[in-house]
């Protein structure tokens, strides 16, 4: 099953896909690691013909699975199934590793991750992950989290101290942080700037109106003021750090609302902006409204390059670590 398959439901009983911001991670709901969870079908009839991915070659999934496990650490790619695995593994040489646990204190409607009182951090995990990503040979590594709320400083001392393994361990490799809302404390975005990441991504998720329903426990207004937060430390540090951010569509947005968030993102002074289909992980999750056409997807892109965006990634596939190594390339038009 190397080729490029179709999405359909027969095919979805027997391989998770993965949503950008939804991991599905069998072992988080009591199933053995070797079954897989079965998605129904998210709105009536087939998938539509653009929805395609190209199945991940066993052997370069069997190389990072075992690294994993040895090392006892999670990759959002793996665990999620998710369908850019094999060109980002490996063509790009790209991982995203989940920090502090798989029990997250936040309420999302779109995420499967287990909801609940975390565990206790494990210190030994930023330098397992800076391992992991010398032992892969990683150019480029994408470091993200559960919320951890429970947290004094929402786990930005742990996010710091792995930037900080990662490039002592790993010459030249560059780091994404995808980092959540810290609760809007500065300062505990200020330590995770402090360690230089290349990239700093926070994603809004969805359009202000949606945020109850899709976000009940974060705020839109916040989200926004920690990008231009990191964007003016950037601009005051004079660091070479890009700011980024991303969303899922076909919850129920329209066109026009997208359009004014990507205003507001550029207003925050947000370098690079993702945009990819929503598609539950469950029927128990928020249901699809709608499957965003390519020429939808496309016209977000062109309308971004316009606005000054460095660079958009638009289209149904993409997730928020997509391509993100490219992040740092000279932008194209």
């Amino acid at each position: 099953m190397r080729g490029v398959l179709q999405l359909r439901f027969e095919f979805m009983r027997r391989m998770v896909f993965c949503t950008p911001w939804s991991h599905n991670v069998a072992h988080l709901h009591g199933y053995p690691e070797n079954q897989l969870m079965a998605r129904p079908p998210v709105l009536p009839g087939k998938r539509p013909d653009w929805l395609k991915i190209r199945v991940p070659a066993p052997e370069i999934v069997e190389e990072v699975a075992a690294l994993m496990r040895g090392k006892s650490l999670v990759t959002v790619c793996e665990e999620a199934r998710c369908p850019n695995l094999n060109e980002c593994w490996g063509v790009h040489r790209t991982a995203t590793f989940m920090l502090m646990g798989d029990t997250c204190t936040r309420h999302c409607g779109f995420c499967s991750v287990g909801k609940g009182k975390p565990g206790a951090l494990d210190p030994g995990e930023p330098q397992r992950v800076a391992e992991a990503v010398a032992s892969l040979a990683l150019k480029f590594a994408v470091v993200t989290s559960v919320n951890r709320d429970d947290l004094p400083d929402g786990g930005a001392a742990h996010f710091a101290a792995t930037i900080r393994w990662i490039h002592s361990l790993n010459e030249g490799c560059g780091v994404e942080v995808l980092i959540p809302d810290f609760r809007g404390d500065e300062d505990a975005l200020t330590v995770v700037l402090a360690a230089s990441p290349e990239v700093l991504n926070h994603n809004v998720e969805t359009v202000p109106h949606l945020y109850k329903r899709v976000r009940p426990d974060a705020d839109y207004g916040q989200s926004m003021t920690l990008l231009r937060r990191a964007a003016n430390y950037r601009n005051a540090s004079h660091l070479d750090l890009r700011t980024k951010s991303g969303i899922m569509v076909g919850l129920g947005e329209t066109p026009e609302q997208v359009l004014e968030l990507m205003k507001d993102w550029r207003d925050a002074c947000v370098d690079i902006a993702t945009l990819g289909q929503y598609l539950p992980p469950t029927a128990s999750h928020l249901p699809l409204q709608r499957y965003v056409e390519p020429a939808e997807f496309d016209m977000y892109r062109r309308k971004g390059q316009e606005m000054g965006f460095q660079r958009v990634e638009s289209g149904p596939l993409v997730r928020s670590s997509y391509h993100a190594k490219e992040s740092l390339e000279p932008v194209t038009a």
